[in-house]
């Protein structure tokens, strides 16, 4: 059903879902569905998708949110948890809020309002408030967020949180949907897809708390990010979609993070990695 609000004199008619992926994470799950819920502006759609838990998130969800859409899965990881609250969706729109982040109130009506006076933007993002076990932190400079086409700022890491963003569906039937063979960064890898094509809008003001320092994230699960997003950039490198000057940046890019592997990896003595990332500089320049 389309729901019609107002903003600032703006009127919305925009359908927009969240997808909300989670695994074992009865214990805090409940915030993040209770910050969607108390939103000014509520979404059409809540899903939540559980990637397999066994814990007791499915009983926690029928007891205490009889309104919110509900998927049990196998656990595939959370590309495919955000995959499949995608592909069940009949919104226009999709926003996704990971289950150990929370939405300040009025994130989903401040971006559609954002989206309303840019009707050609496809992408919208905000910025963020960071804790860090329990205390406010500051992003460092590498993480600065940004508008407009910023390919070459997604190069380096990732940039877009997706706890932030807000995506027209038709981007997905375009340009794919979360790469599920990717353990970690698969949202890098997306962002590089979208932004070598298209602008992102960006609301300069914090509208969500991004939570850290627990132990199940992924950065904590994987080490050596960089292995997952040079696997990204060679990707798109080979899809061959770049503009001359995108490959190029692409390409400098990923021959800086395999140099830094390669070397690590010599100096550890896994000189069996190490010459794969030399060889993958190669491969990219040929």
């Amino acid at each position: 059903m389309r729901q019609i609000s107002i903003f600032k004199g703006v009127v919305l008619q925009t359908t927009i879902a969240t997808v909300i992926p989670t695994f074992n994470r009865a214990s805090i799950v409940s915030r993040a569905i209770d910050s969607v819920l108390s939103q000014t502006r509520l979404p059409s759609e809540i899903i939540v998708v559980d990637d397999g838990s066994t814990d007791n998130t499915e009983s926690l969800i029928a007891e205490k949110f009889r309104t919110v859409s509900y998927i049990k899965s196998e656990n595939k990881g959370v590309s495919a948890a955000r995959n499949i609250g995608i592909k069940a969706a009949k919104s226009e729109w999709i926003a996704f809020l990971d289950s150990d982040d929370e939405w300040l109130p009025q994130k989903v009506e401040k971006q559609i309002a954002e989206i309303s006076h840019n009707p050609n933007y496809k992408v919208v993002h905000c910025e963020e408030i960071w804790i860090r076990d329990g205390r406010r932190v500051n992003p460092k400079v590498k993480h600065k967020k940004y508008g407009g086409y910023i390919f070459e700022k997604c190069l380096p890491l990732c940039v877009i949180s997706p706890s932030a963003v807000v995506i027209h569906r038709d981007l997905f039937q375009e340009l794919g949907y979360f790469d599920e063979s990717l353990p970690a960064c698969e949202d890098y890898d997306l962002w590089l897809r979208i932004c070598a094509k298209y602008p992102v809008l960006f609301v300069e003001e914090p509208l969500l708390r991004k939570f850290g320092g627990h132990d199940d994230q992924l950065s904590k699960k994987f080490w050596g990010m960089d292995r997952f997003r040079v696997e990204a950039l060679y990707k798109i490198i080979k899809l061959g979609n770049l503009t001359e000057s995108q490959k190029q940046k692409a390409i400098d890019m990923l021959t800086h993070k395999c140099s830094i592997l390669s070397s690590g990896f010599t100096k550890r003595g896994n000189y069996q990695a190490a010459k794969k990332y030399k060889c993958l500089i190669e491969k990219v320049k040929c």
